[in-house]
């Protein structure tokens, strides 16, 4: 059999086992073992899972992971949302399709605590969707526009998919987070701005005018109030110098821990499940970290990785040519596996390729543009058909809107994200403006 049959038989079985179900976690450890086993025979293989796990989970930095999941958690369960939609709403009210806006702005402000998509847009969702109906939105806009922002809860940091990019590509975490900030701010505005165009083409998507009995007041700013203080404190004592990312994220934890306490909606139970729900999210992860890694190992052994970088070298095309081929790639895997596992797969084998091109940047530069480029490219899966997990969690929770519907209405959020990953692409120097003050 040769290296490129092996090659695809490899990912043939990694994609048979997810079509049934089985874990990706699973899935990506089986096709792999069968890969080494097929080129390097049991006892080698023996040899490397006996190291293997402990070399991955000995890391330090991997605590970061579990640490800003767990932040999230206590953000969730404590009430914080609640204040951040009733400020945003109270702010954008007056304009046309505001409730929609104030959705997008609660996300990314709840993002910036949370770290994890998912759980943005299920905790945005749970505030704003009755709010949303009741003022006359469509389950389409509705739905959409949650989706599309529980999306900023990666591209705003914390972001657990960049940790995790930072530690298979050895970059700084301090300096991917600065280098998310702008990026994050240019989606949550394009997502606005698609909102706003969006209700004037549709009519009967929103209602002319909201009437929101919010008013801005010290009353619905002080509720905004912790989540600032906190992100001020992880984010301003990392850039300070004051603790490293991972002594941050802890700072974070504890902070939010005490704001969850404050608002008094944090109870035995609920604290309880942050814990367990924690542990759970975690395990997955280290789980696709493992079975990832055997995928990678057996990759490796063909060496066709190599190969293809050579080959794709040889051709002679330039450098944002082969990062746009890389980025549709993404696209397409985002229909059939989620974003870490993208990541986790992928990066051992396009990383070593983007680096070896000439964008006429530094190397951390280009190590970090391609990282944000990365995140952005991902956040595709979270909201096209046919997984687009997002969509699924939200229209979950909108028994009354079919699934259709709420597929529609992220097709406006989608165009905002081609345009702002065009923008990112022939535009680096938005992605590493922030990375040039962080020492």
């Amino acid at each position: 059999m040769t290296p490129l049959t092996l090659t695809l038989t490899i990912f043939a079985i990694m994609l048979l086992l997810m079509a049934v179900r089985i874990p990706i976690a699973v899935a990506m450890f089986v096709a792999g073992c069968t890969g080494y086993v097929a080129q390097a025979g049991w006892g080698p293989l023996s040899s490397f899972l006996n190291t293997q796990a402990f070399a991955r989970f000995a890391s330090y930095d991997l605590s970061v992971i579990p640490l800003f999941i767990l932040m999230g958690h206590f953000a969730t369960q404590g009430g914080i949302s609640k204040a951040l939609f009733g400020f945003a709403s109270a702010l954008l009210s007056r304009l046309r399709g505001g409730l929609a806006m104030a959705a997008v702005m609660a996300s990314a402000a709840f993002g910036a605590i949370c770290g994890s998509s998912v759980a943005t847009a299920a905790t945005i969702t749970s505030v704003a969707l009755p709010e949303m109906k009741r003022h006359g939105y469509s389950g389409r806009l509705a739905t959409g526009t949650l989706a599309a922002g529980g999306t900023l809860g990666i591209l705003i940091p914390p972001s657990v998919p960049l940790v995790i990019y930072a530690i298979l590509t050895e970059q700084n975490i301090a300096k991917l987070f600065a280098a998310a900030m702008v990026p994050g701010l240019i989606a949550m505005g394009g997502y606005m701005i698609a909102i706003a165009v969006y209700v004037r083409l549709v009519p009967g998507q929103a209602p002319e005018h909201d009437v929101v009995n919010e008013r801005l007041t010290l009353q619905s700013l002080a509720g905004i109030l912790p989540i600032g203080l906190i992100f001020l404190l992880v984010f301003g004592g990392i850039y300070g110098g004051l603790f490293t990312p991972t002594e941050g994220a802890a700072v974070g934890t504890a902070s939010t821990f005490v704001a969850a306490l404050l608002k008094r909606e944090l109870t035995l139970a609920k604290l309880k499940y942050c814990f367990y729900a924690t542990a759970e999210s975690s395990a997955m992860i280290f789980m696709i970290f493992i079975g990832a890694d055997m995928m990678n190992a057996a990759l490796a052994l063909t060496q066709v990785p190599d190969q293809l970088a050579s080959l794709v070298t040889s051709w002679g095309l330039s450098p944002l040519m082969v990062v746009s081929a890389i980025l549709l790639l993404y696209v397409v895997l985002g229909a059939v596996m989620d974003e870490l596992s993208m990541i986790l797969l992928t990066i051992p084998i396009f990383f070593p390729l983007v680096m070896g091109l000439d964008f006429g940047l530094p190397s951390e530069s280009v190590a970090i543009w391609f990282g944000i480029m990365v995140l952005m490219t991902v956040g595709f899966g979270l909201l096209a058909p046919p997984v687009g997990l997002n969509v699924y969690v939200v229209n979950g929770m909108a028994k009354d809107v079919p699934i259709a519907e709420s597929y529609r209405g992220v097709l406006p959020f989608l165009a905002s994200d081609v345009l702002r990953t065009l923008l990112l692409l022939f535009f680096p120097a938005a992605s590493l403006w922030l990375v040039q003050f962080v020492g």
